[in-house]
Formats: structure tokens, C-alpha cells, sequence
């Protein structure tokens, strides 16, 4: 018996292994895409405005954001609803906001982003009920 014990290492005996565990709950993410969503012109969260949420309040609330993670993949599967400024192209905030939410959620959590699935709700007009042509700048108008 004591032979056996010869042959081992004594690091083994020491220090066994060491498995290392890494959650990440849903508020985070949902709180990451608020911040990375403010940042975007010409959209805006479902309900509520984006200023409460950053602050906040309501977070247990956050409507159109939804994130799916598969632990075996390490990856993270995005969701919003938003709304868009009337006038935005739809194809080009998509992509923006689909490329922005990749970026910075794979930044921050280190993990892949499988998709961003980006869903339009509703157009925002501007509070005067005007609509803008396309020689005028939305962004001043929101």
C-alpha cells in the first residue's frame, strides 16, 4: 500500500482540483442592452422611458427585453422590441442596433452572442404630430 502512495504526486494530495463557476443572471444582460439602447438615436424601449430604467427603477419590469442563455455553448440569445422614429430606415437601425448589442454584451460577459433577433413595435412621430421630409433632421426633433 504505501508503494502505491510513492508514485503520487503530492501537489495531488494537496490541492485537488478546482472547478471554477461563472453565472451571469438575466438583469445583467437586460441592463447591459438598456445601457447600449440609450445610446442609440431614433429608437425607444416599449413602454416606460430609457432614463427610468438606467436609474433603476422598475427594472424587475423590463418589457421587450429578453435573453436566453445556453450554458453549453457559452452563448446568449438576444431579444428586444423597440420602437423607431418615423423616417429611420428599418434594414439600417436593425443592423446597427443588432451589431451594437453583439459588441457589447460579448464585451461584458465574455460570452458569445448566438443571435439578436430585433423586433420594431411601433413608430415614434414627433410631439407636434408633424412629419418630417427627408431634408429635415429627425434626431432634433426627438
Amino acid at each position: 500500500m504505501f508503494d502505491q502512495l510513492k508514485n503520487v504526486d503530492a501537489r495531488e494530495m494537496q490541492l485537488p482540483e478546482t472547478v471554477f463557476i461563472r453565472d451571469i443572471e438575466t438583469r445583467v444582460f437586460q441592463a447591459i442592452c438598456l445601457q447600449t439602447l440609450a445610446k442609440i438615436e431614433g429608437i425607444g424601449l416599449l413602454e416606460g422611458n430609457i432614463l427610468d430604467s438606467l436609474l433603476g427603477r422598475e427594472l424587475e419590469r423590463v418589457k421587450g427585453i429578453h435573453v436566453e442563455q445556453d450554458e453549453k455553448k457559452h452563448s446568449v440569445d438576444i431579444r428586444v422590441e423597440i420602437n423607431i422614429a418615423y423616417g429611420l430606415s428599418i434594414p439600417e437601425k436593425a443592423e446597427e442596433v443588432q451589431f451594437k448589442l453583439a459588441e457589447e454584451v460579448s464585451r461584458w460577459s465574455g460570452l458569445h452572442v448566438g443571435s439578436v433577433h430585433v423586433i420594431f413595435k411601433d413608430l415614434m412621430i414627433p410631439p407636434d404630430g408633424e412629419v418630417p421630409d427627408e431634408n429635415t433632421q429627425l434626431e432634433e426633433s426627438f
